[in-house]
């Protein structure tokens, strides 16, 4: 384990005083300290641009800075801070300089779920979605859950909320080993696969991590993996050999929580679910996919065990509007669907293509990428090309990989390369402003376009639709772009796009860019 963490003991979110965030502006940040908030606590944070979680936060009492200073730190007891944040930043400097207690994001979470009954997602893709499941069916059972998610839900527009019940959801990122400080009365692991080597060094050490983390779990609680990932299967093998309480989903014949007729179209996904052997009926979500349905399953599952009625996880997902930057559906214009999609792993990225081709139909199917880190790039380079090859055209721009040096034969330019697309089928960009130029001369009506990867791209979807929208207009010179639909809509920011990165370069923090100067902790 990092030394840098601490496990989660008795501190409680109360003990840490008047609280100052570092980047406060990012998902995760600002997830934190709309719950410390909504708990009574003293929040203050920095950040150098106006992020739009920001009012929220100035409107539940927080102060925040509008830049990075040593007097920020004035009358504040704990200072926060993610792995986004470089160990020499002023203000983490000052703060230990002065003595306050300083906590990684993850520390100050812990503190935070102190004397509840945690459930903690983790897992190499779907975490948020699951997440976002699982807190939607504990909702709607009554429970009044916190949660901490690292992503939005969909038209509820947080990430975060302080509830009265005694259980507390919360995504658990792998990425730094942050989620070996969790003690969780509930652990649930979607998938177990090959990510953030430059942590871990080899999967063996990864899958090791996992194991480490599902042994934290309560001995009076559960955990629960999917049968149908051979990670996840290898994960439950070891734990039940020691005795551990392990239950598992899947369409695997052996699994604890069985799917079959599992059905996905543009309208959504439905299967039928059992657990040994008795039926539970038919689970259906508003959202396409079959990998929709295969995390839901773990919702449902978490709300056998805990002995909530299964009617409300079935009203839960029945209603469940999506996760913003998870097939986020932007708008429509010209004809041409625009979705959002934060996949940039190439399992999870295979998945969603195979699901937007399904929303395209007779269409094309066109994806705007910008990998993510430059070693996962090289290390899955063939891995990342393949699933690329799904699309009918494809536009790339560089990597975004803040604080890395790319070397020769890296990056976008080799990649482009290893696609197995004609080459006139596939363009690599090397700046933001080509790549809706592009989409407008490429798309068809009837084609859906896509952008896929790294934080950043999330912010360029309206100006592809912009783009689409200035190739024609009818004859009364009325627009003919269409806003996002039921699974979200997109979120207008004025002017230019804030931190549209340059080839390589930007900074990163959750689903947004930050000046903090590095990656976020799942990057």
């Amino acid at each position: 384990m990092t030394a840098q963490f601490t496990p989660a003991g008795t501190l409680t979110a109360e003990d840490l005083g008047t609280i100052h965030l570092i980047g406060v502006g990012g998902v995760g940040m600002s997830g934190l300290a709309r719950l410390f908030l909504t708990r009574g606590i003293p929040v203050s944070g920095s950040e150098l641009r106006e992020w739009p979680s920001l009012a929220g936060l100035r409107a539940l009492g927080g102060t925040i800075h509008m830049s990075h200073e040593a007097t920020n730190l004035d009358g504040v007891d704990t200072v926060v801070y993610s792995s986004a944040i470089p160990q020499d930043h002023l203000e983490l400097v000052e703060a230990r300089r002065r003595g306050l207690r300083v906590l990684h994001r993850s520390e100050a979470l812990a503190a935070a779920m102190t004397g509840r009954r945690a459930v903690a997602v983790a897992g190499t893709h779907g975490k948020t979605t699951t997440t976002s499941m699982v807190t939607m069916v504990l909702q709607q059972a009554g429970t009044d859950p916190s949660f901490v998610i690292g992503g939005e839900i969909s038209e509820v527009g947080s990430g975060a909320h302080h509830g009265t019940g005694e259980h507390f959801v919360v995504e658990a990122d792998e990425s730094d080993r942050s989620f070996l400080i969790y003690r969780p009365y509930v652990s649930i692991i979607t998938n177990v696969e090959a990510d953030h080597l430059n942590t871990y060094g080899d999967y063996a050490t990864l899958e090791a991590a996992f194991v480490e983390f599902a042994r934290l779990t309560d001995p009076h609680g559960f955990i629960i993996t999917c049968a149908d990932d051979p990670g996840g299967r290898r994960l439950a093998e070891t734990l039940r050999a020691e005795g551990r309480r392990v239950h598992t989903y899947g369409e695997s014949a052996d699994a604890d929580l069985r799917l079959t007729e599992i059905a996905s179209s543009a309208q959504g996904v439905r299967y039928l679910a059992a657990i040994d052997g008795r039926s539970l009926g038919e689970f259906r979500l508003p959202v396409p996919g079959r990998h929709m349905g295969l995390n839901s399953a773990s919702a449902v599952l978490t709300a056998y065990l805990l002995e909530l009625p299964l009617e409300a996880a079935e009203a839960a997902l029945a209603a469940f509007p999506g996760v913003r930057r998870r097939f986020e559906r932007k708008g429509v214009a010209d004809d041409v669907l625009v979705y959002d999609e934060y996949a940039y792993h190439p399992t999870s990225m295979t998945l969603a293509l195979q699901t937007l081709r399904e929303v395209a139909g007779d269409g094309r199917l066109i994806v705007v990428f910008q990998p993510y880190r430059l070693y996962r790039t090289r290390d899955l380079q063939e891995e990342i090309a393949q699933s690329l090859a799904i699309a009918d055209e494809l536009v790339l721009l560089e990597v975004f990989g803040p604080g890395e040096l790319r070397q020769p034969g890296e990056g976008s330019a080799a990649l482009i390369e290893a696609v197995p697309l004609p080459a006139e089928r596939k363009v690599f960009v090397d700046s933001w402003e080509a790549a809706p130029v592009e989409v407008a001369r490429r798309a068809r009506p009837g084609d859906v376009v896509v952008t896929m990867g790294a934080p950043p791209i999330s912010l360029m979807g309206d100006q592809l639709l912009d783009a689409l929208l200035a190739r024609t207009e009818d004859a009364s010179g009325a627009a003919t772009r269409a806003p996002g639909g039921a699974s979200g809509g997109s979120m207008a920011i004025g002017g230019t796009v804030p931190g549209a990165p340059a080839a390589g370069g930007g900074q990163a923090a959750g689903d947004a860019v930050t000046p903090d100067g590095a990656t976020p902790a799942g990057g």
